[in-house]
């Protein structure tokens, strides 16, 4: 039960039945108009927007048209109570049948409530990490597969047909750099002295079960083979040794994706997918034979002075046309890019976001274009950009790591702090902002630790139901018991409060799903966490507003269906951002 949804449909009703006259409602624009949380709480539960959207159509001034407005909403009986404020906001205060039957409904609901079909099954492809597979992954990684992850979650849980996936960069001269860099762990295996690694080449001690694993399947063969033969040996076993080791680091990271997408099979000349996108563009008018200006700045490493097969992206809102086909006949890096988008595209997928570092803000633009030109315009891709994450312990800066060489690795946050206080600090700012994460801070057990107190929240409530079993060892409390007794028994005025904020719950699913900004349930969670541990504190001092009271039965039944409400509302929010919602702390 969508409050904001309810009164919104109800509204437009009532504009078009009773305020807009038959003449004037063909124009009128109800798309604008909405139903939401006022500004300030103590001026109602709800506010609308109508009087303004509608007052240049209707030929009033909005307070004028809000009186009408206004006057048509007393006759609801679910509407305690309605004024207009400002330069013609109308506030609405809601009886309170209507916040028992809201609570009941919730209770009702259970796991389901919040759940949207606003997504309508509509298939989307999330892709996020995609971290390049030559070592393991670093903390700024780490904020971009919670940031992918839990929008994910999100849009799942609104309804969408949701695919996770991770585009493997295995083509390149990194990966090259990679197989030569094992090379010299696997001759570090055979017992060779190295020295110093050299300048160039990974560095990071994860590299050394790799040269030992080749020990051990090849002896000392491929220390007698040219680079051109143990080239694509080594880079294989390196690929997959890379990647079992990120999958067993995402997994620690409660990160699990559905799809694992090779870009090798995108160069596979047998598939031939990247000529088949080019062909696809140049059917389309897109591409063309010609030569490109040098970049300002440090040139890239594919700029060539001389003709080349080119992508007519600035006809698709890009900045510079971009080189598809090298003069030598081979593909660029975009090549692979755009051919990656088409199968995405022939997969069945209209709605694509890529989640990416903020060192990636020059594709943005690039990665709209070929969205724009492979499929007409037809589908949305949307890319997010994670800023970066700064490590600090007790407000000092955090050094490197041994393990990889030169940076903090996801596995040394995890491994530190825990699944659970990582994933809810990541996405507690947005992602476009930058991140400052403190080990000491994260892991406090106090109410300044946003991770701690909503998940203490959930406790208090589990907590809430043991003291009720104990004082009433045969009560039944199952969701329509509890449900029933919410509706005759929750009266007084914070409870109602807590209620309110209950009901905000699936406006902030949709809300948070349909700007892409996952982090809005981790506030909304710190809210409701905050509202319930502020009335239970209460009865610390009032013990009349005691969740359970020994000596009133129904009284008790009725509030532990708020509880069962909060507990869980808490547990599907906390699930969603990929955290667990523990019973005891």
């Amino acid at each position: 039960m969508n409050l904001f949804t309810d009164f919104e449909n109800r509204l437009k009703h009532i504009l078009l039945e009773q305020v807009i006259p038959a003449d004037k409602r063909d124009g009128a624009d109800l798309g604008r108009v909405v139903v939401e949380p006022p500004r300030d709480a103590a001026h109602g539960d709800i506010a609308t927007n109508a009087a303004m959207v509608l007052s240049k159509h209707m030929g009033l001034a909005p307070r004028a048209l809000a009186d009408q407005i206004i006057e048509a909403l007393k006759s609801d009986p679910d509407i305690a109570d309605v004024s207009v404020a400002g330069p013609g906001f109308i506030n609405i205060r809601l009886a309170g049948p209507y916040w028992r039957r809201l609570l009941a409904a919730a209770i009702r609901a259970g796991e389901g409530f919040g759940r949207s079909q606003l997504g309508e099954n509509r298939k989307i492809n999330v892709e996020y990490v995609s971290a390049n597979p030559t070592g393991p992954m670093h903390v700024g990684h780490c904020r971009g597969a919670v940031v992918g992850d839990t929008l994910a979650n999100l849009l799942a849980f609104a309804g969408y047909d949701v695919i996770k996936e991770y585009y493997i960069n295995d083509a390149g001269s990194q990966i090259d750099v990679l197989a030569r860099s094992v090379f010299l762990r696997y001759r570090q295996a055979l017992g060779e002295t190295i020295g110093d690694i050299p300048e160039g080449l990974y560095p990071g001690d994860y590299l050394i079960p790799v040269g030992e694993a080749l020990k051990t399947e090849f002896g000392s063969k491929l220390r007698g083979m040219t680079e051109a033969e143990w080239m694509p040996i080594i880079r294989d076993r390196a690929i997959d040794a890379m990647m079992v080791m990120i999958r067993q680091d995402l997994a620690a990271l409660n990160v699990h994706h559905d799809v694992f997408y090779s870009e090798r099979t995108l160069h596979d000349a047998n598939a031939g997918k990247i000529l088949n996108a080019i062909n696809d563009l140049t059917y389309k008018g897109h591409v063309y034979r010609g030569t490109l200006p040098p970049p300002k700045g440090q040139l890239p490493e594919d700029w060539e002075d001389r003709e080349q097969i080119l992508f007519r992206s600035t006809d698709v809102g890009d900045d510079i046309d971009r080189p598809l086909v090298k003069s030598d006949g081979s593909y660029t890096y975009f090549a692979a890019d755009v051919a990656y988008f088409k199968d995405k595209f022939d997969r069945g997928f209209n709605q694509m976001i890529y989640v990416l570092g903020a060192d990636h803000g020059g594709y943005v633009k690039r990665l709209e274009a070929v969205a724009k030109a492979i499929s007409g315009g037809s589908a949305k891709l949307t890319v997010l950009l994670c800023q970066l994450v700064k490590l600090y312990r007790n407000g000092e800066p955090v050094k490197m790591s041994k393990r990889s060489g030169n940076f903090v690795t996801l596995r040394d946050v995890v491994d530190e702090v825990g699944s659970d206080p990582v994933r809810f600090m990541m996405i507690y700012r947005k992602n476009s902002e930058p991140l400052d994460f403190d080990f000491a801070k994260v892991t406090e057990q106090s109410k300044d630790n946003p991770v701690f107190y909503v998940q203490y929240a959930h406790a208090r409530c589990m907590s809430v139901f043991r003291q009720a079993r104990e004082a009433f060892p045969d009560l039944d409390i199952d969701n329509e018991t509890l449900a029933a007794g919410a509706e005759a028994g929750i009266v007084d005025p914070s409870e109602w409060q807590l209620v309110a904020k209950l009901a905000e719950y699936p406006r902030v699913v949709e809300s948070a799903a349909q700007s892409m900004e996952p982090h809005r349930i981790a506030y909304y969670l710190h809210e409701l966490a905050s509202a319930y541990n502020a009335h239970y504190n209460k009865g610390r001092d009032i013990p009349d507003l005691r969740f359970v009271n020994d000596k009133n039965r129904e009284l008790t039944v009725a509030r532990l269906g708020l509880v069962r409400a909060v507990a869980t509302v808490l547990k599907s929010g906390l699930s969603i951002t990929g955290t667990s919602a523990p019973d005891e702390m």
